[in-house]
C-alpha cells in the first residue's frame, strides 16, 4: 500500500519534475523565437510607459568607447561557423543595461559608442580623434601589435584601456602599461589551466604540434613552459607546414605526420583553426587531442551552465540571436568592471578607477563561481578557466590541490615573482 501511495505521489509530481528539467536545458529555436516575441511585446509595453527614469538626478555621466578594426575575411576550411563582425557589441550592450540597473538609483548614467576602423583608415589617427573629443575610457578589440601602436600616442597616458582580445604574454610583462587592463586569459594562464588537468589525468607525455602563425608559436611556447613547470615530458614537437586542402588529404597526411614516438596526448596550437580540427580520429595512435582544438581552455564557452551562466547565455541569445563568444564575454566583463568601479568610488575620474580596479577591494561576479579581480602587478584579470570540449563542459581550473598564499587563481599564469612587468 505504501509503495502504491509512493508511486502515486511520484506520478503526480512528475510533470513538475520534468518541467524543471526541460527549463534547465538549452532552449530550442522555437523557444528562442517565442522568447524574442515576448521580449518584443514587453519592450512595446515599456515604450508606452516611457523610458525608465532615474530615481536621482544624474551626477555622473560616463561614455565608453568600444574600438575595433575591420578585418580581411580569411579563407576557411569549414563554413559551419559564421565569421562574426559584431563580436563585443552585444556584450557591451548587456553590460550597459546591467550598469544602469544600479546607476538609475544612484544617479550614474552610462553610454557606449561603437567605432570600427575601416581597412583604409589609420588606427592611430582615428584613436587620436577620439581622444581629442574628450573620450577617456576605451574597450579595445585589437591584436597585440595594434594595442602597442596605441602606446606611441602620448595622450594614451591620460586614458584607461581594456583589452578584450589579445592573449599575448608580452602585453602583460615587458610591454605592460599601468593604464592597460586585460580581460582575456593570457596564453600562459590557458596553458597552465590545461596542464593542471592533464597532470590530474596523468597524461604526462606530450606530442606538441604548432601552426605557422605567430600566435600559434606564442601559445606553443607557453605550453612548453607549462610542461616544464609541471614536470611534463614533451616526447616530440612538430611544426604543421602543409599547404594541401585537408578536406581531401587529412586521411593520408595526419597518420604519417603523427607516427613515431609514443605519447599520451596530442597538444595542438592552431589559433585560426587551419588544421587542428582534422587531427581528430586520424592520428596513427588513438590519442586525445587538447589545446586549441579538442579539449580547449577558454574564458567562456556555450556549454557553460553553472553559477547563473545559463541565464546569461539565454539572455545574450535572445538579444543577439547567436551564441556568446569569448570576446563578447570579455567586453561584458570590461564594461561591468568600469561600472563597478564608478559605483564604488562615486567618480569616473580615470586615476580613481585605476586605483580601485587594482586594489584588493575590487571583485566582480562574472558567472564563474568566484569573484574575479585584477592582478595589481600587470593588470591581468584573475579568473577560473573553463576546460571545454566542443559540446560539453569537462572541468574548471585551477584544479583541486593547487594552492597559493594569495589566490588559487594565481596558480595559473605569471605570478608576481615571475612577472617582468614594471609600471
Amino acid at each position: 500500500m505504501r509503495a502504491k501511495f509512493f508511486f502515486i505521489i511520484i506520478f503526480l509530481l512528475s510533470p513538475f519534475f520534468f518541467l524543471n528539467i526541460s527549463e534547465s536545458r538549452e532552449l530550442s529555436i522555437k523557444q528562442l523565437e517565442e522568447r524574442k516575441k515576448a521580449d518584443s511585446e514587453r519592450l512595446k509595453e515599456r515604450e508606452k510607459r516611457g523610458k525608465k527614469k532615474f530615481s536621482k538626478e544624474i551626477t555622473i555621466s560616463s561614455k565608453i568607447i568600444f574600438l575595433s578594426k575591420e578585418r580581411k575575411t580569411p579563407p576557411v576550411l569549414s563554413n559551419l561557423d559564421p565569421i562574426l563582425d559584431d563580436e563585443g557589441f552585444y556584450g557591451v550592450k548587456l553590460a550597459i543595461e546591467d550598469n544602469l540597473t544600479t546607476g538609475r538609483f544612484v544617479g550614474h548614467d552610462y553610454k557606449a559608442e561603437f567605432h570600427r576602423v575601416l581597412l583604409e583608415e589609420n588606427l592611430t589617427e582615428e584613436y587620436q580623434k577620439l581622444i581629442n573629443s574628450g573620450n577617456k575610457i576605451f574597450v579595445v578589440d585589437l591584436n597585440e601589435k595594434e594595442i602597442q601602436s596605441l602606446y606611441d600616442n602620448s595622450s594614451s597616458k591620460d586614458v584607461i584601456i581594456f583589452n578584450v582580445r589579445s592573449k599575448s604574454d608580452s602585453l602583460r610583462n615587458d610591454k605592460c602599461r599601468n593604464n592597460l587592463f586585460h580581460i582575456p586569459p593570457s596564453y600562459s594562464m590557458l596553458s597552465d589551466a590545461l596542464t593542471q588537468y592533464l597532470v590530474k589525468k596523468k597524461w604526462n607525455k606530450w606530442f606538441v604540434v604548432t601552426g605557422p602563425d605567430s600566435n600559434d608559436k606564442e601559445y606553443a611556447d607557453a605550453l612548453k613552459k607549462s610542461a616544464k613547470k609541471f614536470n611534463i615530458k614533451i616526447k616530440k614537437e612538430k611544426i604543421w607546414d602543409f599547404t594541401a586542402d585537408l578536406r581531401r588529404t587529412a586521411g593520408k597526411e595526419v597518420p604519417i605526420f603523427t607516427k613515431g614516438e609514443k605519447y599520451d596526448v596530442l597538444v595542438v596550437a592552431d589559433e585560426k583553426g587551419e588544421f587542428g580540427e582534422y587531427l581528430s580520429y586520424r592520428t596513427w595512435d588513438p590519442r586525445p587531442i587538447v589545446g586549441t582544438q579538442g579539449l580547449k581552455p577558454t574564458s567562456w564557452h556555450r556549454t557553460h551552465e553553472q553559477w547563473g551562466a545559463t541565464q546569461m547565455q539565454n539572455r545574450f541569445r535572445r538579444e543577439s540571436g547567436r551564441w556568446m563568444t569569448e570576446v563578447d564575454y570579455h567586453a561584458w566583463t570590461a564594461v561591468r568592471a568600469i561600472g563597478e568601479a564608478i559605483t564604488r568610488t562615486k567618480s569616473n575620474d580615470i586615476s580613481k578607477i585605476k586605483e580601485y580596479l587594482s586594489g584588493e577591494k575590487f571583485g566582480l561576479g562574472a558567472y564563474k563561481g568566484v569573484k574575479v579581480s585584477f592582478r595589481s602587478w600587470n593588470g591581468q584579470l584573475r579568473q577560473p578557466i573553463l576546460l571545454a570540449a566542443p559540446r560539453s563542459m569537462v572541468s574548471v581550473s585551477p584544479q583541486e590541490g593547487y594552492i597559493h598564499p594569495v589566490s588559487e587563481l594565481d596558480t595559473m599564469g605569471k605570478d608576481q615573482p615571475e612577472s617582468t612587468c614594471k609600471f
